[in-house]
């Protein structure tokens, strides 16, 4: 049977790492400038791309760490080295990328992986996976992580309503502070990781 604790102890943990709602001001930052076409498209770009990276490590997430000797460890500080380039460009205002090749990067990078489907997202999804019981705690664990996305599709889709009414003046604001906010969760994940190597060595 449908085991409704699984679903709502691993949708809570997802929502807090993933955080739809700080989300927001990143995705509009990351997309701004764009027609509102390109940025609902966008907005489902990321989530279809975070959905696919969670659900392959959640099938077999273990096994491909393994296989390539990259540790938990290593992917939070490769991942925040990642978010903190993005981080500086968003501070700088760095906006030199073809937009059709900056539509396709940042629905896939940073959207998509790292800032959506990050080392904490997939950690807890494997840990999920290989703790389920029976198939009544898989289809728990699986509709947990589609609904995470779903939400996450629905917070971006509609985060677009918001660049209506602060206009551009606001759009730039809300760039640089996204900037601060993603450069601050950058170095963090990056000090996480740092952190754990210390501890295993």
């Amino acid at each position: 049977m449908f085991d409704v604790a699984v679903f709502g102890s691993l949708f809570l943990t997802l929502f807090v790492i993933m955080d739809p709602p700080g989300i927001t001001p990143i995705f509009l930052a990351l997309t701004s400038g764009r027609p509102a076409k390109v940025q609902r498209k966008m907005a489902g770009q990321a989530a279809a791309v975070a959905f696919s990276v969670i659900a392959v490590f959640g099938i077999g997430g273990q096994q491909i760490l393994d296989y390539l000797h990259v540790s938990v460890p290593a992917l939070m500080i490769a991942g925040g080295l990642l978010l903190l380039l993005i981080a500086l460009d968003l501070l700088t205002g760095k906006n030199d990328e073809p937009t059709q090749t900056k539509d396709v990067n940042v629905a896939l990078v940073p959207l998509g992986m790292p800032l959506l489907a990050g080392p904490g997202a997939i950690v807890s999804v494997i840990l999920a996976v290989q703790h389920a019981r029976g198939i009544g705690d898989q289809v728990a664990v699986w509709t947990a992580i589609a609904a995470m996305h779903v939400v996450l599709w629905v917070t971006m889709r509609y985060s677009l309503l918001i660049i209506r009414v602060i206009k551009e003046g606001g759009v730039v604001l809300v760039t640089r502070l996204s900037g601060m906010m993603l450069s601050a969760i950058a170095v963090q994940q990056i000090i996480n990781g740092v952190i754990q190597v210390a501890h295993t060595a």
